[in-house]
């Protein structure tokens, strides 16, 4: 009998997403719905099991995770990256990493919610109305304002094309982005420093590298309008969150709203929670019905095939010195 864990289906869907059944009477599948953070617990909670199945970054896997597991064989992860993983150790004690495919729309979506939200003020209007209030404060007008995309891949582009339809003046920057590209997608290339000055609100869209963690720090939040908005659905790591807290309570910029943190869950006495003009989402990004029956199709197809002896979708170690 294989033994197959699904971590992290905090919200107990996972077995309804795919047709678990098609991995045959010989294999077991277990769910686990509650995320366990503590390393000797998780141990003994995976030491049964041939196959784990992680969601993204919600549980990592470093190198001493794979030293105490050595019937571990095969390690899934939804989508084709993920950063918790030290795949250098997963490939030194023969684990193969798979990933599988997803949906995109689904954090550009939430990226707008978020933009949204913090220009009419949603969260604080909705907890007044409850308390018997009424109108208590003036938002601000999308249209004709300056949208600034630090990053212009497949979520920014998308992100760009609603800003568009808001009637927003599009600005992009990011290492390796030309103004050829930006132009192709209805934006104008600027430098990093041009567009946190010039930006209404900017929406980080860039994929966590050394090139890129804290890039956001106290330097670029002082450069920003004290009106802006910072919104990040890409990575926590970017943003310096200790710099973000002291901008928000001195008033630097107008307000933040952030689907990623430093650390998942986000602990219960963060200071972000108690920060000023913040809207704070648990990373819904990619938490829609699309993207999870991508994820669990493909992991059921993953464990299919290794099973077969020809895997799919196999993520390999990146080489060293690479921007990620």
């Amino acid at each position: 009998m294989i033994k197959v864990a699904v971590l992290d289906d905090y919200q107990a869907v996972a077995a309804t997403m795919a047709d678990w059944a098609q991995l045959g009477p010989d294999v077991a599948v277990d769910f686990f719905h509650e995320h366990v953070a503590e390393r000797e617990a998780l141990v003994e909670r995976l030491a049964p099991y041939a196959v784990v199945c992680l969601m993204r970054e919600r549980t990592p896997f470093p190198r001493a995770l794979f030293e105490r597991l050595p019937g571990l064989q095969l390690l899934v992860t939804t989508g084709m990256r993920n950063a918790a993983i030290d795949m250098e150790a997963a490939r030194e004690h023969g684990v193969v990493v798979c990933g599988t495919g997803g949906a995109t729309h689904g954090t550009a979506e939430l990226a707008w919610a978020l933009v949204l939200a913090l220009a009419r003020n949603l969260p604080t209007e909705d907890a007044w109305l409850r308390q018997g209030g009424w109108q208590r404060s003036v938002g601000t007008t999308l249209h004709g304002r300056t949208l600034g995309l630090l990053g212009l891949g497949r979520l920014g582009q998308v992100v760009a094309r609603y800003g568009h339809a808001f009637g927003m003046d599009v600005l992009a920057w990011s290492h390796n982005l030309t103004a050829e590209h930006a132009a192709e997608h209805g934006a104008s290339r600027v430098d990093e420093d041009e567009l946190l000055r010039r930006a209404d609100v900017v929406s980080i869209h860039l994929v966590l590298s050394e090139r890129t963690r804290g890039l956001i720090g106290a330097r670029e939040l002082a450069l920003m309008q004290p009106s802006a908005y910072l919104v990040n659905t890409s990575r926590g790591p970017i943003v310096d969150e200790d710099a973000l807290v002291r901008a928000l309570h001195d008033g630097v910029i107008a307000g933040a709203a952030l689907d990623v943190y430093h650390e998942e869950p986000l602990p219960p006495d963060h200071p972000l929670l108690d920060a000023p003009n913040t809207v704070l989402t648990p990373h819904l990004g990619y938490v829609n019905d699309a993207a999870y029956e991508a994820f669990y199709r493909d992991t059921v197809e993953v464990i299919r095939s290794w099973r077969a002896g020809t895997p799919v979708r196999v993520i390999v170690p990146a080489r060293s010195g690479g921007s990620g």
